[in-house]
């Protein structure tokens, strides 16, 4: 299974849309068999689940996302798993073990600006790293 987990720094970011970039994992078997990442090509309606879609995710993995992306997410068969937080090494291993749970979607609608590749400030007070 191909996952992009939304990443700013070294963490989930908050909301899948506003991320600088997406780490992308292959998880096979329980284990991570490739690693890599790639630059948010922009936050407009659709772009991004057409783009990860493109990509070959299956899933993506975020602190938050609203409704309307939930939905574009769902017309490419992509699941999503929201509500994620912590370090993005963490996650993965979550994930590898089967253990990673969804939550709670961290997205509120309107908050902030900054989309992608203009994004300037880090959603995580939490990570000093981004």
């Amino acid at each position: 299974m191909k996952i992009a987990i939304s990443t700013e720094g070294d963490s989930v970011a908050m909301h899948f849309g506003r991320c600088p970039s997406f780490t992308i994992i292959d998880i096979e078997s329980g284990k991570v068999v490739s690693k890599s990442s790639l630059d948010n090509p922009g936050h407009e309606p659709g772009a991004i689940p057409k783009f990860l879609n493109d990509n070959g995710v299956n899933c993506i993995v975020s602190g938050g996302m609203g409704m309307r992306a939930q939905t574009f997410f769902q017309e490419f068969n992509i699941q999503t798993l929201l509500g994620a937080s912590g370090k993005i090494d963490d996650v993965i291993e979550a994930l590898c073990k089967g253990t990673l749970e969804g939550g709670e979607s961290s997205c509120q609608p309107g908050a902030g600006k900054g989309y992608g590749l203009d994004k300037t400030e880090c959603d995580n007070p939490n990570d000093k790293n981004c």
